[in-house]
């Protein structure tokens, strides 16, 4: 067969091969965009209200003729999470406070120019950090000491600027009020993610112990590893939702169980930091061969169902019983097990003891309680 056919038909084959996937792949991201697009659907209608609104009231109401900066404090506001919003605020008006001042002074003596402009950009900037100002109140105070170097330098305009920035913030704050729901929702979905995670990394563990699987035991590991992220997305939703909670008043009401689950992150940062190591040592135990008891793999399935418990009860509240059930017979069955050989068996259980401390906690489960459910052992493993 001529070599040059084979290859143009392979060719073919591999182009036939290429187009549905790219196709596929063509697809995923169009819907990964649409989703993005619906899920910052809110926040894009809310900037683009609270921009409308603080234009036409400094424009109508106020009287200013060229009200640029309402519509962009606004929307600057807006930006920022809940949490920050007041602090940006002010931030933002006491940032062109010191641009437009610095700025109307310095056109109304030296006038505009090159050097001008370079001049009382970097004198308004060192004023605002003298001032002890952050990375935002810096960059508007050199914003406006530009703009009315500029475009408008008008010393008489200066208050009106002040003004259209005061303006924008207090309808920042008033849009804000009008808080999403998703922010609320949103931390409670991202623990049960994360409880999820770990919950299936503790099954891929076991799966790798049992069977020895390097690979199985090592993507463990780089999972348990990567959770950290998802605790920091976690502890990120539950600062905004306590926020939302505090700030609005159409929100106050979810106000129990928001901080329900903002106080959840610190027994759960305990839990994946012990998870981790004890996914390390089962890592460990299967790279250099080591021996480990056969009981184990079903201890850290069961730590696994207990995990999955606790997810399910954020959202199904009898799962908690049943969780805190079946952590407490683990607990109870690892004081129970007759202290291992092998430095690696011994720090598995001792870890696997010290995560079902810290999940009881996530039960509801007071820490002296929770110690008391996982007995002291009579042959020298210490308890957490």
């Amino acid at each position: 067969m001529d070599p040059v056919r084979l290859t143009l038909e392979q060719l073919r084959e591999l182009r036939d091969d290429i187009a549905p996937q790219a196709a596929r792949r063509s697809r995923a991201s169009v819907r990964r965009r649409v989703d993005r697009w619906r899920d910052r659907l809110f926040f894009i209608a809310q900037c683009a209200l609270a921009a409308g609104v603080a234009w036409a009231l400094a424009r109508y109401v106020v009287g200013h003729p060229q009200p640029f900066f309402a519509p962009v404090a606004a929307m600057i506001c807006l930006g920022f999470s809940f949490g920050q919003r007041l602090r940006r605020v002010a931030e933002v008006m006491v940032g062109v406070a010191v641009g437009v001042g610095v700025g109307d002074l310095f056109v109304a003596v030296f006038g505009t120019g090159f050097a001008q402009i370079i001049f009382v950009v970097a004198l308004a900037m060192s004023v605002a950090v003298l001032l002890g100002a952050g990375t935002l109140m810096t960059t508007q105070a050199g914003v406006q000491a530009a703009i009315v170097t500029t475009l408008l330098p008008n010393p008489g305009a200066g208050f009106s600027r002040w003004l259209d920035a005061a303006l924008g913030g207090v309808v920042a704050l008033a849009a804000a009020t009008i808080a999403p729901a998703a922010a609320i929702r949103r931390p409670r979905q991202q623990a049960s993610e994360v409880l999820t995670e770990l919950s299936e990394i503790l099954i891929e563990t076991a799966d790798g112990l049992r069977d020895k699987d390097e690979k199985a035991v090592t993507d463990a590991l780089r999972r348990a590893r990567a959770s950290e992220s998802m605790l920091d997305d976690l502890r990120s939703a539950a600062d905004e939702g306590v926020a939302v909670v505090r700030l609005s008043p159409f929100r106050r009401r979810h106000r129990g169980r928001v901080q329900q689950i903002a106080d959840l992150v610190v027994p759960l940062d305990r839990a994946i930091r012990n998870i981790r190591v004890l996914v390390r040592r089962c890592a460990v135990s299967v790279w250099r061969d080591e021996q480990m008891p056969a009981e184990y793999p079903v201890l850290l399935e069961r730590l696994a169902d207990g995990t999955r418990l606790i997810a399910e009860s954020l959202f199904e509240p009898a799962a908690d019983q049943a969780a805190h059930r079946v952590l407490g017979e683990l607990g109870r069955r690892t004081a129970e097990m007759p202290l291992p050989a092998g430095l690696s068996a011994v720090v598995v259980l001792g870890q696997i003891r010290s995560t079902v401390i810290d999940l009881l906690e996530l039960t509801g489960t007071s820490y002296d309680e929770a110690r008391k459910l996982v007995p002291l052992r009579l042959d020298g493993l210490d308890e957490k």
